[in-house]
């Protein structure tokens, strides 16, 4: 059984190609795979690995980047490696937000915890927005969520413009590090009742027991385990090969479901030529399979 390790911490970081090429090295040498972001004004990652290994990495970007406790993180398990590699990767920022935020700016007051949140959002006045993208909201979310469906955080404002400044609008993300920087930004624009979910879903669902949730389905991760469920299990979505999107046991019951190939997302919008191509990869990957061993162009392991 593997760990697996997500993270964020805003914190300044110099040298950022020495420390790169530091934690690449660092990573490789204790068989450690996912990906670690790093950019001036902090660090934000998913790992994975034995548990002493993980450890060993938790102690190393603690003391590399002079820290006590990050901001928030996650633990969960997982019965294969759901990371191809690691990769360490420079950034201007750890979250693609064109907004850079120092530690001091953090709105702590405006964080609450699943107990918290729970009666926040069953309030019929608050407005609750599931920030992450339309895909990930489809396979699952909180009860009476809407998703603004914006590219860029700074639409938010245009969203939210129909409400009140005093609303209460709670908002959440996967891990909790795009709310951090959307409500830091919304404050500056003058919403004052502005709240988030302390360490985003994960954290919620691996504290929340199932008859106290407000949660629908499950949480799309960007690892080969697709989906988290209660107690941050692996849930039941897969992979569609021909767009990347997830798909539910449903959907592959569908006629445009072709394993490798297509699912009813993508059926028809592949050409003939696309779709050729993805069968012959597909049998590439089952001969593979049949020899026990694993194809370039496997991309799940479940």
């Amino acid at each position: 059984m593997l760990k697996v390790f997500g993270f964020y911490k805003f914190v300044k970081v110099p040298s950022l190609k020495k420390n790169k090429d530091f934690m690449q090295k660092f990573l490789i040498k204790n068989n450690i795979r996912g990906t670690i972001i790093i950019a001036k004004e902090g660090l934000n990652g998913t790992i994975s690995g034995q548990v002493k290994d993980i450890e060993k990495t938790i102690k190393k970007i603690k003391s590399l980047f002079s820290f006590k406790n990050f901001d928030n993180s996650n633990n969960s398990k997982s019965k294969f490696q759901p990371f191809h590699k690691p990769k360490v990767k420079i950034k201007k920022e750890i979250v693609p937000m064109n907004l850079t935020l120092n530690s001091k700016e953090r709105n702590l007051e405006t964080h609450l915890n699943p107990k918290e949140w729970n009666k926040l959002i069953k309030k019929k006045d608050t407005y609750i927005i599931d920030t992450r993208k339309p895909f990930e909201y489809h396979v699952g979310t909180f009860k009476k969520s809407v998703n603004p469906n914006v590219n860029n955080f700074r639409d938010f404002p245009k969203y939210l413009n129909k409400l009140k400044k005093d609303k209460p609008v709670a908002m959440f993300c996967t891990g909790g590090i795009r709310c951090e920087k959307t409500s830091v930004y919304l404050k500056k624009k003058g919403f004052k009742n502005i709240f988030q979910l302390n360490g985003g879903i994960l954290n919620y669902l691996e504290k929340t027991k199932m008859k106290e949730s407000m949660w629908k389905g499950e949480c799309f991760v960007f690892d080969n385990r697709i989906s988290l469920k209660h107690g941050l299990k692996v849930g039941s979505y897969f992979m569609c090969s021909g767009c990347r999107k997830p798909i539910s046991p449903k959907d592959k019951k569908s006629k445009k479901y072709e394993e490798g190939v297509s699912c009813p997302n993508c059926h028809d919008n592949l050409t003939d030529t696309q779709k050729a191509r993805f069968r012959m990869r597909q049998k590439q990957i089952n001969l593979a399979k049949k020899r026990g061993s694993k194809h370039i162009f496997q991309k799940e392991f479940k």
